[in-house]
C-alpha cells in the first residue's frame, strides 16, 4: 500500500493535472474593433469591419459591393490570461460556397504566439443565425496569452465579440508586424479553397515575413476596374502587391493595365507596384477552350508587364508558385489547398524581399 501511494504521489508530481476550463464558465465579451484590429486597407469605415466604406467609394458590382464589405484579411490581436476564449458574432451577409470549407468562410481562425511564432491554436465555425456563444478554446493555462484572431473570410460582420472568463485580463495587443503592403487580388487572394482564413496566401506571407499586409482580394472581381483603382490611390501604404491577371479576359488586360498603372503612380509616385503574373489552373488539363483562354492572359500579361518594367519606374514583376505537387492540391481546378497557397506564399516571399529592400522596407 505504501508503495502504491509512493507511486501515485510521483505521478502526481511528475504529471500535474491539465488546467481544466470550468463548465459553468461566466464570460465578459468585449467588441473585437475596441482592441487592435488589423489588414484594413482603408482606415475608417462606418462599420469597422468593412474593407472599403462603400457609400464614400462608388461603382461598385452588387457582388463586389458584398465582398467589400467582407472581413477577409482582417484579424484582431489582444493578449489574455484566460483559459478559455469565445466569440459571439453578428452576421450580414454570409457565403455558403461549396469549394470552401465552412470555417474559412464563416468561422474564426486563432493563432496564438509561442516560442516567437505565430502558433495554430483553434478554429471554429458558428451558425451565422444564432448569436449563441461559440468557444473558441479552453483548458489553456492562465499565462498571458499573445493572441490573434482572423475574421470570417466570406462574411460582413456586423459585430464579433470575444469572450474570456470573468476576471481574466483582455487587453489589445500592439502589432509586431512591420511597414503597409496592400495586396489587391482575385480570389486567390481572398483566399478560395482554404480551410480557414489564416491560410491563404497573404495572411501566410505575413506570418513567414512580419510584414503586416492588407488584403482586398474580391473573388472573381479583380479587374483592374477604374473604382477600384480610386480605393487603392487613396490607401496609406508603402507598397503594392497584385494578383491582378486572374480574372480579366486577355483583352481586358491589354485595355486597362497601364491606365491602371498611371492612376497609382499618380496618386504614390515613389512607392513599388508589384505585379504577380496568374498561376496555371488545373482545369486547363483537358479542357482545350479553358487552355486557350488562360494561355492568351498569361500571354498577355507576360507582353503587356515586360513593356511597363521599362516604361514606367518602380513596377515589378514577379512570377508565383503552386508547388511541385501543383496538380494534386488543386480542389476545382481553379484554386489551390492550404498546401498550394503554402507553396504560393514562400515562393514569392524572396523576389518580394528583395524589391521591397530597394525601398527601406524590411
Amino acid at each position: 500500500m505504501k508503495r502504491i501511494f509512493i507511486i501515485i504521489l510521483t505521478a502526481a508530481i511528475l504529471f500535474p493535472a491539465a488546467a481544466r476550463t470550468p463548465g459553468n464558465v461566466e464570460y465578459v465579451f468585449t467588441e473585437a474593433s475596441d482592441l487592435n484590429l488589423i489588414g484594413k486597407i482603408i482606415g475608417n469605415t462606418p462599420n469597422p469591419y468593412h474593407r472599403v466604406d462603400t457609400c464614400k467609394y462608388k461603382g461598385f458590382t452588387r457582388s463586389e459591393n458584398i465582398q467589400v464589405r467582407c472581413s477577409a484579411g482582417l484579424a484582431v490581436l489582444f493578449k489574455t490570461n484566460s483559459t478559455t476564449i469565445s466569440v459571439k458574432s453578428e452576421y450580414g451577409y454570409s457565403d455558403y460556397g461549396v469549394s470552401t470549407m465552412g470555417i474559412a468562410l464563416r468561422g474564426y481562425d486563432l493563432y496564438i504566439m509561442k516560442d516567437g511564432e505565430w502558433t495554430y491554436a483553434a478554429s471554429k465555425a458558428g451558425n451565422p443565425r444564432s448569436d449563441d456563444n461559440m468557444v473558441l478554446i479552453k483548458d489553456m493555462d492562465d499565462s498571458v496569452k499573445e493572441c490573434m484572431l482572423y475574421l470570417p473570410m466570406y462574411s460582413e460582420m456586423y459585430s464579433v465579440k470575444i469572450g474570456v472568463e470573468k476576471g481574466a485580463v483582455l487587453e489589445s495587443l500592439e502589432s509586431p508586424f512591420r511597414h503597409r503592403i496592400g495586396i489587391f487580388g482575385s480570389s486567390f487572394t481572398q483566399g478560395i479553397s482554404v480551410s480557414r482564413s489564416g491560410m491563404s496566401y497573404p495572411m501566410q506571407f505575413m506570418r513567414n515575413t512580419g510584414l503586416q499586409i492588407l488584403s482586398l482580394g474580391c473573388s472573381g472581381n479583380c479587374k483592374m476596374q477604374p473604382y477600384f483603382a480610386d480605393v487603392l490611390a487613396d490607401a496609406d501604404v508603402d507598397a503594392f502587391i497584385f494578383d491582378t491577371f486572374s480574372n480579366p479576359s486577355a483583352q481586358m488586360i491589354e485595355e486597362r493595365l497601364f491606365p491602371f498603372i498611371e492612376k497609382l503612380q499618380e496618386a504614390h509616385p515613389d512607392i513599388p507596384l508589384i505585379f504577380m503574373q496568374t498561376i496555371y489552373r488545373e482545369s486547363r488539363n483537358f479542357n482545350q477552350e479553358s487552355d486557350r483562354v488562360e494561355q492568351a492572359k498569361m500571354d498577355m500579361a507576360a507582353k503587356l508587364m515586360n513593356e511597363a518594367v521599362k516604361k514606367y519606374r518602380n513596377v515589378y514583376f514577379i512570377i508565383p508558385d503552386t508547388g511541385k505537387d501543383a496538380r494534386e492540391s488543386s480542389v476545382d481546378g481553379t484554386h489551390p489547398s492550404d498546401l498550394g497557397y503554402m507553396a504560393w506564399a514562400r515562393s514569392i516571399e524572396k523576389p518580394v524581399l528583395k524589391i521591397l529592400k530597394k525601398y527601406g522596407i524590411r
